[in-house]
């Protein structure tokens, strides 16, 4: 059938029209689409970076030097995928968040890359009052509003900066890729769509609203990026069924769209489109609460455990809240050099830990320390 559809229906007839799907997470890897979602999303911010260009590849030219200004948010976003020595590659002099206290750099152009919020679009207006930089390339996580765009128009059209605002760009963004096949909504507010925040006794429709609206518009943007269009199941009567429903409207009002439609047309880029549709299962987490209470002890859960990682960044064997950073002193300690370390070459020997993630820890590490022995002795 086309178009999107959440189906509740158990009738034979239905059943028979669905083609037999593997699970998500394989679909995702190893179907024949372009590339995997980390890959997808760090193209798409490299294509961002180059003035929402593509990249020139196998070049000698010295790449033009900007700044990059970003919130919490896209710092979250950038943070798992691209590292410093890839911003500087690029061009990226500085990067600095967008509400910390910067000066004037008149002859630079400037790459924004924030959340569309009332006080992100204040400080934005703020900066080109003060002809902070060159040129300013606007880039919004997710879709930015008809009204602060019209205030941000007013702006600069007030500071006499109209034509330094070079380009202003829907990234659709809005979702943190941490492995090839896995991905989270957000960090920063993550309580705000919470399994406590949606299941409060005391919760207003209202708030249940932006919550939804919150996790649709992320999933949109996954979507966007991943460029398919899916086919989702979800069962009745719970969160999940609402998220489904408000995530098949907004798909259809942008497919309906043919000439700005996100999936189809110029708005993609060459080959990302696939008309091989994933499938997308929401569920309700009341329907497994004991996973997350479960206490693996495969390669990946434990080295989160013993390096205590926030976001694949290590803190330290001796921290232990990884959302609170150790003193600035261990960061100058032989353990945090031989974890960066480790983490570099892990990182470059990616087969090793994509391979032996979900193994048992003990067969994991026999497998690295194959791997190690085996370098050694080629060297």
């Amino acid at each position: 059938k086309k178009g999107i559809r959440p189906s509740h229906s158990t009738d034979v007839s239905e059943a028979e029209r669905l083609p037999r799907h593997p699970p998500l997470r394989h679909r995702l890897t190893n179907t024949k689409m372009a590339a995997s979602v980390r890959e997808k999303q760090t193209a798409a911010l490299k294509r961002m970076l180059n003035f929402n260009a593509p990249p020139m590849k196998n070049t000698a030219a010295e790449p033009v030097w900007k700044v990059l200004i970003y919130d919490r948010f896209g710092q979250d976003i950038i943070s798992p995928l691209l590292a410093v020595k890839e911003l500087r590659d690029m061009g990226i002099t500085l990067h600095l968040l967008l509400h910390s206290d910067r000066d004037p750099i008149p002859d630079v152009p400037a790459i924004y890359f924030v959340l569309p919020t009332e006080e992100n679009i204040q400080r934005i207006c703020q900066d080109l009052r003060n002809q902070l930089y060159e040129s300013y390339y606007l880039n919004f996580i997710s879709a930015i509003s008809r009204s602060k765009l019209e205030d941000i128009a007013s702006a600069a059209l007030g500071a006499n900066a109209v034509n330094q605002v070079t380009k202003v760009f829907d990234q659709y963004l809005n979702f943190i890729t941490l492995e090839d096949d896995m991905f989270v909504l957000c960090n920063q507010n993550k309580e705000l769509i919470s399994y406590h925040a949606i299941n409060k006794p005391d919760i207003m429709d209202t708030d249940m609203e932006v919550i939804m609206d919150t996790i649709v518009d992320s999933l949109f943007c996954f979507f966007v990026t991943l460029g398919a269009v899916p086919v989702i199941r979800c069962p009745r009567g719970n969160a999940a069924e609402m998220v489904a429903v408000k995530l098949d409207k907004k798909l259809r009002e942008n497919l309906r769209d043919a000439r700005n439609s996100l999936f189809t047309g110029d708005t993609m880029g060459a080959g990302q489109f696939s008309f091989q549709r994933p499938l997308f299962v929401l569920a309700d987490r009341n329907l497994d609460l004991a996973t997350p209470l479960h206490h693996t002890w495969t390669y990946q859960a434990l080295i989160h455990d013993v390096l205590a990682l926030s976001w694949h960044r290590p803190w330290g064997l001796h921290h232990k809240h990884p959302n609170v950073p150790p003193p600035k002193a261990w960061y100058h300690g032989t353990a945090y050099r031989l974890h960066q370390r480790k983490l570099g070459y892990y990182r470059a020997k990616d087969e090793v830990s994509t391979c032996h993630r979900s193994s048992v820890f003990h067969k994991s590490i026999s497998a690295t320390l194959h791997c190690d022995l085996h370098e050694s002795e080629s060297v």
